[in-house]
Parts: structure tokens; sequence; C-alpha cells
């Protein structure tokens, strides 16, 4: 009988969480608050100058603050989801977020709102990782996993354009205080969700003590390089503080390669990078991201500068790319994750993205929205939506749970970096064109306005085109790297399960080499 009870409890421990799907609903609202979080304030950022006094060169602190605290951060938040527990970490950083958020909203002042931005940023840098690698260790079988992650990879990538509608709307209708205001209910009902529903496995703790020295050399380093490439978009590649940030991110973040290497317990294992398929998807991604938050800035100036759109109606217009994510990652990836190798989803679907990014390049003072740019962001989104459902999915590919954390905060740390350097140098190449275009026309030119809007939409046009070619970078080295076969054809996942290979195994994604 004993025997009996014990095998039933173990096959009890080795059944999937009866509320997994409803804990998923809280998960991906909590990363649609993050994501949203990104853009939204940008649509704000105007009315908030105004109201609290900030001078136009402190502006950039607003975004900057929340950039240089989540990007930091995110490994050590990572690494902390694996040490005290994802749930624990999760709702402590929902929680963090949502009071950030009401300091924000409450603001009286730059200090006040620089302040809140960088708080905003640390609890995100605990939240962003928790999620991710509770999906990874929550969903094991396959097909679930990949309707799980087809969700949540929807929402990573059309959650940022949602922002720009949602902050055009709070802006113009309400207040720019509600840009931050609106995360509070957002946070009070994943916290409480997540709290009640979660119930993370066991045995998928890493309670190994904390790498200090990782922890600042990985910090130092990932803040002096996001801030390296935030500072060249407003003060120059040339600038002093400008390369003396980036040769110290370089310096730094070989030290901390080096030193993970020889340490016991080490914040980043080097096992977590080193693995083919999942380098492959940090590096891809990373590429992927620098051209798209690129673009969004680009359209979002062009949509109100040159058409005169008003801040809802940008949002609006961004509609498709949405649309063409969502059903790029749920009804494609979803549906193709289980019967194609992840390589065959990521590379086509970034030559897609390519291809609406191409289309993009043709701007001009006169373009159709319905003929160029709305066919352009569906295949945008659509190709975007397709690879990233994979991707996230193969960010935790046959990690071990007590690295699902920190491998999870690779793939946020890839975007956040991506984001940076894709606004700083994609905006630095529109600059340089769009001057180039006024030393050649300025002698001819009878419209000073007209010049000065002509030329910066040739300098948008410029951009895009590096992140057309910056798109098919991605999609070659997702081909070229990424050599897993499509998850569940290994039969080594039902032999592990059978002979009882362990806590570890059952969270592996089965997969087979090509």
């Amino acid at each position: 009988m004993p025997k009996t009870a014990g095998l039933s409890r173990a096959a009890d421990a080795s059944l999937p969480d009866p509320s997994r799907w409803k804990a998923l609903a809280f998960i991906a609202l909590a990363q649609l608050m993050v994501v949203l979080d990104a853009t939204i304030v940008n649509i704000a950022l105007p009315s908030a100058q105004t109201d609290l006094g900030i001078s136009d060169g402190n502006k950039q602190w607003v975004i900057t603050a929340y950039a240089l605290a989540f990007g930091g951060l995110l490994l050590f938040g990572g690494r902390i989801a694996d040490l005290w527990g994802r749930k624990r970490t999760f709702v402590v950083g929902l929680i963090g977020f949502a009071l950030a958020s009401a300091l924000g909203g409450a603001a009286q002042n730059e200090a006040m709102m620089f302040g809140s931005r960088a708080l905003q940023g640390v609890f995100g840098a605990l939240l962003a990782p928790a999620a991710l690698s509770l999906l990874a260790v929550m969903f094991t079988d396959a097909k679930e996993r990949a309707k799980a992650f087809g969700i949540y990879g929807a929402i990573a990538g059309g959650g940022g354009a949602v922002g720009l509608i949602l902050g055009g709307f709070l802006t113009e209708y309400l207040n720019w205080r509600w840009t931050f205001f609106v995360n509070i209910p957002f946070a009070i009902v994943a916290a409480a969700g997540a709290y009640f529903v979660i119930r993370e496995p066991s045995g998928a703790r890493n309670r190994a003590p904390l790498d200090i020295p990782g922890v600042v050399l990985s910090t130092l380093g990932l803040v002096a390089l996001v801030y390296g490439f935030t500072r060249a978009e407003s003060a120059g590649w040339s600038d002093a503080l400008t390369v003396s940030m980036l040769i110290a991110a370089a310096v730094l973040l070989l030290a901390f390669v080096v030193t993970e290497a020889r340490v016991k317990s080490p914040l980043l294992p080097l096992r977590v990078l080193t693995e083919r398929n999942r380098g492959g998807v940090y590096l891809s991604l990373g590429l992927a991201i620098i051209a798209m938050f690129g673009l969004f800035l680009f359209l979002t100036y062009y949509l109100q500068v040159v058409k005169g759109y008003s801040p809802v109606k940008t949002g609006f217009a961004f509609m498709p790319m949405i649309v063409g994510m969502i059903t790029g990652s749920t009804q494609i990836g979803t549906r193709l994750m289980t019967r194609v190798p992840p390589r065959l989803l990521m590379g086509p679907g970034f030559l897609v993205a390519a291809v609406g990014m191409l289309l993009l390049t043709q701007l001009d003072l006169n373009t159709s929205y319905a003929a160029v740019i709305l066919p352009g962001m569906l295949l945008l989104g659509l190709g975007m939506g397709t690879a990233f459902m994979p991707a996230m999915s193969l960010a935790t590919h046959g990690i071990e749970p007590r690295d699902a954390g920190v491998a999870s905060a690779m793939v946020n740390t890839s975007q956040q970096v991506g984001g940076a350097i894709g606004t700083a140098l994609l905006n630095t190449i529109a600059a340089s064109a769009t001057t180039a275009y006024v030393a050649d026309h300025a002698a001819r030119a009878t419209d000073p306005q007209l010049l000065e809007l002509q030329a910066m939409v040739s300098g948008f046009a410029a951009a895009i085109w590096w992140a057309v070619g910056i798109l098919v970078a991605a999609a070659a080295i997702a081909m070229t790297l990424i050599n897993t076969g499509r998850p569940g054809t290994g039969a080594s996942g039902g032999a592990d399960s059978a002979s009882g290979a362990g806590a570890e195994e059952e969270f592996k994604i089965p997969v087979v080499a090509h």
C-alpha cells in the first residue's frame, strides 16, 4: 500500500498543473503591462514635459531612467527568480511596478518623474524574466507549449503598438498622468490572480549562492551599454562620454564573461549562451528588435509631423501591425510549430518582415497609407509574429528548471539592448541622410519648410533600408545557428519520463538535431 501511494503521488506530481491556462491569462496581462509601458509614455512625454517644467536637455531621462534600470538589472532579476521562486518574484515585481506607476502619475517635479521611471525599470526587471520562466516550467507538452508561447509572443511583439493607441487615447481625452495610473489595475489583477492560481513546480529553484561579482559587472556593463547608445542618439557617436561609455561597457562585459567562466555558481552560466539554438535566438531576436524599434520611431514622426495625424489616429494607424503580429503568432506560428523545425518559421518570418519593411522604404511626402503603409505594416507584423513565437519558446530550449529565470532574462536583455541600439543607430543614420539631403537640395529649394519635410522623409527611408538589411541578417542567423527539430519529435522525451530521469528532465523540450 505505501508503495502504491508513493507511485500515485509521483504520478500526480508529473501531471500538468490544471490551473496553467488560468495562470497564462495573468502572466500575459503582466507582460502586456510591461510592454505597453515601453511605448505608452512616449506619446504622453510632450504633455508631461510641459506640466512638470522638464527642460529639453533632460526630457530624455523619462525614457532613459527606465531603460537603464530595466536593461541593467534583467540578468539579476532572472537570477532572483531562480533563487526566490518565480511566483514570489512575479508577484513582488507586479506590486512594486504598481507603486512606482502611482508615484509617476502623482509626480510634481522632474526628480519624482525620473525616480518613478527608474523604480518601474527595477521592478520590471524582476517581473519580465519571472513571467517567461513561469511559462517555461508550467507548459511542457509540445502542443500546449506552442499555444502558450503563441499568445505570449503576440503580446510581446504587438504590445508596443497597442501602447501607442492607448497612450494616444489617455493623453488626448484624459491626462498624461493616466498613462501611469493605467498600470495599477493591470498590476493588481495580475498579482491577485497569480497569487491564487499559479502553482510553481517543485524542485525548480536554483538555491546556489548569489554571484555578487557577476551581478556588479553585468549591471554596470549593461547600464553603460544602454546609456552609451541612448546618449549617441542625442549627442552623437563622437561625443567623449558616448565613446567612454561604450568602451567601458565592452571592458565590463568581457570581465563578466571571464568571471562567469571561473566562479562556482555564476549569475549567467555560460551553458545558457553556448547552446547554439539559444544563442541563435538571442542574436537574431536582438537584431530584429533593432529594426522594429527604429521603425516605430520613424513612423510615429512621419504620421504626426508629415501627415498631421493626431495621437489617437497615429495609434490606430499601427493596427495592421498588431493584427499581423497576433495572426502570425497565434495562427501561423502556433499551428506550424509542432510540425516544422523552428528555423523554418523564424527565418522565413524575418524575411516576410523584411519585405514589409522594403515597402516602407518608398515613403515620400504623398505616400498613400492604404497602398504602401498598411500592407507594409501588415507584412511586418505577420513576419515578426510568426518568428517571435518559436523564438520565445526556444529561449528556454532544453533548459534545466534551475536556469529558466536567467535564460528568460537573456531574451528580455537582447530585446532591451536591441531597442536601445535600434533607436540610436537608425536615428543617427536618418539624421545623417537628412543633413545630406538638405546640403544637396538647398540651392534649388524655394520653400524651406517643404525642404525640411522632404529631407526628414528621405532620412527615414534611408534608415529603413538599413532595417531591411538587419532583418535579412536576422533571418540568415536563425537559419544557420538554429538546428533543432520540431518539438515532440524526439524519442528521448517519453523514454526519459518512463525511466524516471528526474525532475529536471520533465521540463526540457524533447528535440532532435538535424
